[in-house]
């Protein structure tokens, strides 16, 4: 009963300390902590001075230890394979040394570093629920019993072990989940940061797109401005943002400033060198960060102080340009914050790199279309005093008819159709001003056909004066239509030229033709949407269908040289004429593109034949009128008079 008893009691001295330390391991998943915990319950248990937790450093092949000395953890290291707890960590089994001095596996430098003297040593290995090794448990020296002599050393038996194996395992499973655990909060942790990084991104990428889709559509760098600065303002949650760049026909600086709570109206402000926050960040280099905007130094009551809004924070930044600063941009008074954060400098960052680029190529566009818009006055002018001989002509043809008449009925018809020629000198030099401007309008009103070509036979008449060329008509008088009168009467002022000069010193038959023809499927070109305005429907042929005006210029020549073909409507292409300048059958076919029209041609040896197809009740666009006839008619009466 007596053994019994003894048995029973360590079976409940067992059980109770595995229920302890299974309660103490629960507590906690922090590892540190754990580890502090299982040496000081395995030292209480087992009733030793010191224990000593190793856990294994796979990368180095060591054993990192927890010892305990007191209320002190401290820390060493043992190769695997060295010292009683190397062995065991090679092995995998545990080992009880009653003497430690006597054992050569045992080493002595750390009692000499410490001046502790180990007698009786227990280490068995840790291994997790895979029976793989992940450290060495350790005590040392166990206590006399109480009641008995300190000098009386006692050894640690088979109990102990027992004891120990099963702390051990329930150390390893619990030090497993501990790292498992810290594991998954560095992954979680990494996890939390690589969604933020993402958002991020995805924040940035959606401004990018904003601002591209923006500053796209900006025909001004005002909105340029406008549209860039609500975006950054919206994304950084600022009140306010501004752009400085410099103005293109002064180069001084300009101040776009942005309210996002009236993001319709934009402020303009004219800066000197230096003046404000952002004439303050040009040239700096960095991001200029305030916080308390009144008291900076760089603060201006003239610009900042003009704000539609109280500027209390501020972050700029210059806007880089190949050659230096383009300008400047910023963020004023963070709404919801005191002040901007790193997240907001690094998005201005994003955006100023955005609408540096925007702005640089705004200025490369806007540079190259006036260097376009110059290269096209000077082609414009070139076909302007290509067409000078028609008027030129006539007009000289009029007033030598002026000279040699005495009926003052006649001299005062000759002088209105001088003043009718001079029209169409002030109408080509109108057309040169328009297009300098960036206008470009057909002047379109009704135009009967009888009168137009009579007109225009009595012109023609002059020129072939002394030509053998015989002109013919063949002209619906009754028709309507209409077009610009004084461009397409150049129009057919150039195809007649052109025949006349086809045809040379033999002479031959020039015929012109009007007439209304169903309407011809013709590509056509391709225009910016124009608003919308009442139009009278197309006017009908006689069987119902709508119409196109058809004129036709043919002659009797030899037809068009195979080496112009493909290339006859091209500015400046020309052979086999002296003078010529290649300017004519362009200026025809862009005459008939304005009018939504298309000019074509037949060609044989026997001759040539261009047609003029527009559409008879005039192009689809918006057009002025031109002033009246009949202050014309008083204006050349005055002349005359």
């Amino acid at each position: 009963m007596a053994e019994l008893k003894v048995a029973l009691a360590r079976e409940q001295r067992v059980s109770r300390a595995l229920r302890e330390v299974g309660r103490a391991l629960g507590t906690t998943v922090e590892l540190d902590e754990l580890l502090e915990l299982i040496l000081a319950k395995v030292t209480e248990l087992l009733e030793a001075d010191r224990a000593t937790l190793y856990l294994l450093d796979d990368a180095r092949g060591e054993l990192v230890s927890r010892i305990m000395v007191g209320s002190e953890v401290r820390s060493i290291r043992v190769k695997v394979g060295q010292g009683i707890a190397g062995v065991v960590a090679e092995t995998g089994q545990p080992i009880r040394v009653n003497d430690a001095y006597q054992d050569p596996r045992f080493e002595r430098d750390w009692d000499i570093l410490t001046g502790f003297r180990t007698t009786s040593i227990l280490a068995v290995p840790l291994k997790n629920h895979l029976s793989r090794t992940i450290g060495v448990i350790q005590v040392l020296n166990k206590q006399p019993e109480p009641g008995r002599k300190a000098a009386e050393p006692r050894e640690f038996d088979g109990e102990d072990e027992a004891i120990l194996s099963a702390l051990s395992t329930q150390a390893a499973v619990a030090i497993d989940n501990s790292r498992l655990f810290l594991s998954l909060i560095q992954k979680n942790h990494q996890l939390m940061e690589a969604k933020d990084q993402l958002e991020r991104g995805v924040r940035d990428l959606s401004l990018l797109f904003d601002l591209e889709h923006a500053t796209a559509r900006a025909a001004t760098i005002e909105d340029l401005a406008r549209a860039s600065l609500l975006e950054i303002a919206r994304a950084s949650d600022a009140r306010g943002a501004a752009l400085l760049v410099a103005d293109e026909d002064s180069g001084d600086l300009v101040e776009y400033v942005l309210d996002t709570h009236a993001s319709s109206d934009i402020l303009r402000l004219g800066v000197k060198s230096g003046e404000g926050f952002l004439a303050a960040a040009m040239g700096l280099g960095s991001v200029l960060k305030v916080t308390r905007a009144a008291r900076h130094a760089a603060f201006s009551p003239r610009v900042e102080g003009s704000f539609p809004f109280e500027v209390e924070s501020a972050i700029a930044i210059e806007l880089e340009g190949d050659g230096g600063p383009l300008g400047a941009m910023g963020l004023f008074s963070k709404q919801l914050e005191r002040g901007f954060g790193d997240d907001d400098v690094s998005l201005l960052k994003l955006a100023s790199a955005n609408v540096a680029t925007a702005v640089r190529l705004f200025k490369v566009s806007e540079a190259r279309e006036q260097s376009n818009r110059l290269t096209t006055i000077g082609r414009l002018l070139s076909g302007i005093i290509h067409d000078f001989k028609t008027p030129m002509t006539v007009i000289s043809g009029y007033v030598q008819l002026m000279e040699g008449e005495d009926d003052r009925e006649k001299r005062a018809e000759y002088a209105d159709a001088v003043l009718k020629q001079f029209d169409m000198l002030t109408s080509m030099q109108r057309e040169v001003l328009e297009f300098a401007r960036g206008e470009r309008r057909v002047f379109v009103r009704k135009v009967y056909l009888h009168k137009f070509f009579a007109e225009l036979a009595a012109q023609l008449r002059l020129e072939l004066e002394g030509r053998p060329v015989e002109l013919q008509l063949d002209v619906d008088d009754k028709l309507v239509a209409r077009f610009d009168e004084g461009r397409v009467l150049r129009a057919i002022h150039n195809l007649t030229r052109n025949a006349v000069e086809a045809m040379g010193s033999r002479g031959g038959k020039l015929t012109i033709s009007a007439k209304s023809e169903p309407v011809k499927a013709r590509p056509r070109p391709r225009k910016a949407p124009k608003p919308a305005r009442p139009k009278a429907p197309p006017e009908p042929c006689r069987n119902g269908e709508t119409c196109d005006l058809v004129i036709r210029v043919a002659d009797t020549g030899p037809g068009i040289p195979p080496e112009m073909e493909g290339r006859l409507f091209r500015s400046f292409a020309t052979v086999g004429k002296a003078g010529g300048t290649g300017l004519g059958l362009a200026i025809v076919k862009k005459i008939a593109s304005e009018h939504d029209g298309v000019v074509e041609v037949e060609s044989s040896p026997h001759g040539a034949c261009f047609t003029l197809r527009l559409p008879l009740m005039g192009p689809e666009r918006p057009q002025e009128p031109r002033a009246p006839r009949g202050a014309r008619a008083k204006l050349g009466q005055k002349r005359h008079d």
